[in-house]
């Protein structure tokens, strides 16, 4: 059989000395090997597993039962959130109603781009949404999950570059390997004829799409959420508002 990875987490009840010892020695004689591991929000520990052999790993969650002092909560193969949490040492928060929707603040931003980076590498059509409100670092964060996964950015519209709408491409960055980073409220308030066309285009492509302000992009086009793998939302702080009222309007003017 081929190596695969497993996640692993459990809480602990009482941390006694010695009991990490004992459950790496259990994994140890039973050939599993340990990738990474770390602490997860409080009494909670991940570890990232490979092991060529399912039953190994089965043997080891009936085993883990008997132990007092800690449950295993999750023995599964590795989701992305599961990965960067024994990362980073804490979940990403998700919305409990809808799912694809996940939650940072600007102190998680070394938490986000390692989140972007991680879906960059994946090829193929994909679409995320990015909710916040302005200068709280969205586009910045964008570049830097491209970078981290070695793909090249290239700009459809964006307020960065000083209100930028493009209406044509060279043949280098229509690559569907690369990011299209579009703003969601350029693109519909500011486009034109030549824009629509190139934009109708690049979200047809088999490749990675990240549109800031995504609910005016679905409120001025006949997309809807549906279309879209992932919503990010970046607040400044957790309790922050993220509203378009008090910015759309200078658009309108530009």
């Amino acid at each position: 059989m081929e190596y695969k990875q497993w996640y692993m987490e459990y809480k602990i009840h009482k941390n006694r000395p010695g009991l990490l010892g004992d459950i790496a020695s259990l994994l140890g004689m039973l050939e599993v090997n340990i990738i990474t591991i770390n602490g997860v929000e409080g009494k909670t520990r991940g570890m990232l597993l490979q092991t060529d052999d399912d039953e190994k790993i089965k043997i080891m969650g009936q085993m883990l039962k008997k132990v007092d002092n800690i449950t295993v909560s999750a023995l599964r193969q590795p989701k992305l959130v599961d990965i960067l949490a024994v990362r980073h040492g804490r979940y990403i928060e998700r919305d409990s109603d809808d799912r694809k929707t996940f939650r940072f603040t600007r102190d998680e931003l070394g938490l986000l781009v390692d989140f972007l980076g991680e879906i960059f590498k994946r090829d193929g059509h994909q679409v995320i949404g990015l909710r916040g409100m302005p200068r709280v670092g969205k586009t910045e964060s964008i570049i830097a999950g491209s970078v981290c996964a070695m793909k090249r950015w290239t700009f459809v519209s964006s307020t960065l570059l000083r209100q930028t709408v493009r209406s044509q491409m060279s043949e280098e960055e229509m690559n569907p390997h690369n990011i299209f980073i579009i703003d969601g409220i350029v693109s519909t308030i500011r486009s034109n004829e030549k824009h629509e066309m190139l934009l109708q285009e690049i979200m047809s492509m088999p490749s990675t799409k990240v549109i800031e302000h995504p609910d005016i992009f679905v409120r001025e086009t006949h997309y809807d959420y549906d279309f879209f793998d992932y919503i990010i939302e970046l607040r400044n702080a957790p309790d922050e508002e993220i509203t378009y009222e008090t910015f759309t309007v200078n658009y309108n003017d530009l």
